[in-house]
């Protein structure tokens, strides 16, 4: 019997399963392996936002074939993006938007999303987790798809303030991993335009008042990038400019919140030097950062084990957060 990938083994395992596939193929129905998990109860029960009224921008778009047996999850063949919301039983007055990874290929939503979820909602924050477009299925404008849908959900985030007990100048983000990539993207490159305004959601700022970058894929080229990262997001063959227009260190400036940073220094799928990359800009930059580089920890691990110091990041996390909130 077959048992269920874990998220390491998803990130090496999917690059060559990608390298094997012709580029021009439909999508088949997704296989679900022997012995995989469900999803969590707890996101089957969380109320869902839908990020857009109508279909996404760039719609409608042609989705590759993927062959492919994927845990529940890690979920692709997103068409119609949305956000999960947990609340906690006593509001601190923040909110969190949560970005799981996946290299640009899946979103993995238990260990990058539920499990975020619970930790972060015990602390009183309500936490949206963001169920983004994968810019490798079929969208011509594949490298703006996935900030599109940030963008998109911080504006909604922010203007629902009021319904659910937060203010909106205390809206953080935190991504993992292409996640990280995409966190990192939004603030330093929020105020980008990259669809046409639908709504008076799309009036207010996209940027964030604090980030947390956990395992970030930050550069976009060799020798640090993650390669199956970059090219899901950029394509086989990227331009210079396309390629410098998302590495995000090369764009971090006054407007970028304080940020928490996360790596393990023996992550061998994204390289600690891609925080290292981005602490150097924020102190460039005279920005205020926080690193925290932990001996073990692998890649993945997201919240981490408790027993582990690399499971120590929440709590500091949270504290960096508070000491960088508006009230």
């Amino acid at each position: 019997m077959s048992m269920p990938m874990d998220r390491r083994q998803m990130v090496l395992g999917s690059g060559l399963l990608l390298m094997s596939l012709p580029a021009n193929a439909a999508r088949e129905p997704l296989k679900i392996p022997q012995g995989a998990g469900p999803l969590p109860e707890e996101w089957i029960a969380a109320p869902s936002i839908a990020l857009w009224d109508g279909p996404p921008p760039g719609s409608p778009h042609v989705a590759p074939k993927v062959a492919t047996t994927l845990d529940p999850t890690f979920i692709t063949g997103v068409v119609r993006p949305e956000m999960r919301v947990f609340r906690p039983a006593r509001s601190n007055g923040r909110a969190i938007l949560a970005i799981p990874g996946g290299a640009y290929t899946f979103v993995s939503i238990r260990n990058e999303g539920t499990d975020v979820a619970r930790v972060f909602t015990e602390m009183g924050y309500t936490v949206f987790v963001l169920v983004y477009r994968l810019p490798g299925e079929g969208w011509a404008d594949r490298a703006n798809v996935p900030l599109q849908d940030a963008q998109r959900a911080m504006r909604l985030i922010k203007s629902k303030a009021a319904g659910f007990d937060f203010a909106l100048e205390n809206v953080s983000v935190i991504g993992f991993s292409a996640g990280g990539h995409l966190a990192a993207s939004l603030i330093t490159g929020g105020l980008e335009k990259t669809y046409e305004p639908r709504d008076m959601a799309d009036k207010l700022d996209p940027i964030p008042s604090c980030a947390a970058l956990i395992y970030p894929v930050i550069s976009a080229e060799p020798p640090f990038t993650h390669q199956q990262s970059a090219q899901m997001l950029l394509g086989a063959s990227p331009s210079i400019e396309a390629i410098a227009k998302r590495s995000p260190a090369l764009h971090v400036g006054q407007q970028t919140p304080p940020t928490f940073i996360v790596h393990a220094l023996n992550d061998e799928p994204v390289p600690y030097q891609n925080s290292l990359l981005y602490l150097e800009a924020m102190r460039k930059a005279n920005r205020p950062v926080e690193i925290h580089l932990f001996e073990e920890g692998g890649h993945g691990f997201g919240i981490g084990p408790s027993n582990a110091t690399a499971g120590q990041w929440p709590q500091l996390c949270g504290a960096f957060i508070s000491r960088h909130s508006q009230a």
